[in-house]
């Protein structure tokens, strides 16, 4: 399933061409230096992230009580650009105010570069090993966002214990905000989405130069996945960028995926059930020599 997903991304990524796809990206890292001048706002905006994400989990799963594993989850995926729970992060941009940096929430997801791994680093700093104690008290103490704010940026992390330096007036400014478009911001919410399923262990993105010139792409030895990657392959190929609806390729390749996967669940299914009912019948043969004897 694994060439499966790897088309279904190349299907994906291939509807939604940014400007500088052809551009060889450079690797963007967090400016350390600029840590101690927001950790205490980065901390802060965890706290509301996390209350925020709790609350809305609890309404998508009413009537039933949310988990403390539930919980965890959401606090360790808090800190991680790569999963759902990060995106927040994606929509922060950090502004020099005088002596002060300052996290400014934009109306949608920019690009990542150096400031948002700036962001994602203090973010882990801050919540370190705590987020299973974050997710106890969470659980237990069911706290205002008041007492969950000073839990962890003074009890825990002390992030907000001392007030912050002044920023160095050499300070080197970091890069300006850049909006995604909506369809880029949409289909890698859908990528983050599709992370750790079966057949996907690492969804990342590639250009489409990478992914065609991957060995054994699309190679299986399954005839079911042969088949599905095909279709994945044609759609890709058939497609026409300008005038197809994108939504609906989306849906259909999801669609095929889905009924991919349900195919291996059968046969996997039928094979244990085969296996179970032979070790029966060898098992009452067993008992019948046995008796004779």
């Amino acid at each position: 399933m694994s060439g499966v997903f790897v088309l279904l991304t190349l299907v994906l990524s291939s509807l939604f061409v940014s400007p500088s796809a052809s551009k060889k990206e450079q690797i963007a890292v967090a400016r350390k230096e600029d840590i101690p001048f927001i950790r205490c706002q980065v901390c802060e905006t965890v706290a509301r992230q996390l209350f925020s994400q709790v609350e809305r989990k609890s309404s998508e799963i009413s009537p039933k009580k949310i988990s403390e594993y539930q919980i965890i989850e959401i606090a360790e995926n808090i800190c991680d650009l790569k999963k759902h729970g990060g995106d927040w992060m994606l929509r922060i941009d950090i502004v020099e105010k005088g002596d002060a940096l300052e996290l400014v929430e934009q109306e949608s997801e920019g690009q990542c570069n150096s400031e948002c791994k700036t962001i994602e680093r203090a973010c882990q700093e801050v919540m370190g090993y705590h987020d299973t104690d974050v997710a106890e008290f969470v659980f237990k103490s069911k706290p205002q966002l008041n007492q969950l704010i000073n839990y962890i940026c003074k009890d825990l992390s002390k992030a907000c214990s001392s007030k912050p330096p002044p920023v160095p007036v050499d300070r080197v400014p970091g890069e300006p905000f850049v909006p995604k478009s909506s369809k880029e911001a949409e289909m890698e919410k859908i990528l983050r989405s599709m992370e750790g399923m079966p057949g996907a262990p690492s969804m990342k993105m590639y250009s489409k130069e990478d992914l065609l010139n991957m060995q054994n792409f699309g190679d299986d030895e399954d005839e079911e996945d042969d088949e599905l990657t095909s279709n994945l392959r044609n759609a890709w190929k058939n497609k026409e960028p300008k005038k197809a609806d994108w939504k609906q390729k989306l849906a259909m390749g999801i669609n095929d995926v889905k009924t991919g996967v349900s195919k291996h669940l059968r046969k996997a299914s039928l094979k244990i059930q085969k296996w179970w009912r032979g070790k029966k019948t060898g098992s009452r043969s067993s008992k019948s020599s046995k008796a004779e004897l």
